[in-house]
């Protein structure tokens, strides 16, 4: 009984699961390379807070955003393709972009904005360059998931039911 509540429930949230599944996918690559970045920009060529806050965050969307995509295009192709032609659907694929850059925008800018906040306290405090980004990544990182999961369902309405 069990499993068939557990697959009803997978089929309804399938898209809002596998979008959650890239962000964290794609975060966790961005997470590590931020960190090693930081460390090592900090340790090597400069010691400002500010300056490795914003080197923190380049390294992560360097890595974030195409990660993201990729994984993004793979789960959701099936649904671009005409049943009855077979062919792509630009129109959709158009308007899907649309919504997806309008809730990542808003999200990102969330997070960018969180994320260097977070890790210049956390620098000030002298807790360790790659420390300060881990914190900085995960705590800009729950702000961002709760926001984005809020716009692709309510506001945006990426998924189709």
């Amino acid at each position: 009984m069990k499993t068939i509540q557990t697959t009803i429930l997978y089929n309804k949230y399938k898209d809002l699961i596998l979008l959650n599944k890239n962000i964290i996918v794609a975060g966790i690559c961005a997470f590590f390379s931020a960190a090693f970045v930081t460390q090592f920009y900090y340790t090597q060529y400069n010691e400002s807070h500010i300056a490795n806050s914003v080197i923190a965050l380049i390294s992560e969307y360097s890595v974030y955003f195409p990660v993201f995509g990729l994984l993004f295009y793979r789960d959701n192709r099936y649904r671009y393709i005409n049943p009855l032609t077979g062919k792509k659907d630009f129109k959709l694929i158009k308007t899907d972009i649309k919504k997806l850059l309008t809730a990542l925008s808003i999200s990102e800018l969330a997070y960018s904005l969180s994320k260097i906040s977070v890790t210049f306290q956390f620098l000030q405090l002298g807790i360790m360059p790659y420390q300060a980004s881990m914190l900085g990544s995960f705590a800009a990182s729950t702000v961002s998931i709760l926001l984005i999961n809020f716009l692709v369902t309510r506001v945006v309405k990426l998924f189709r039911t």
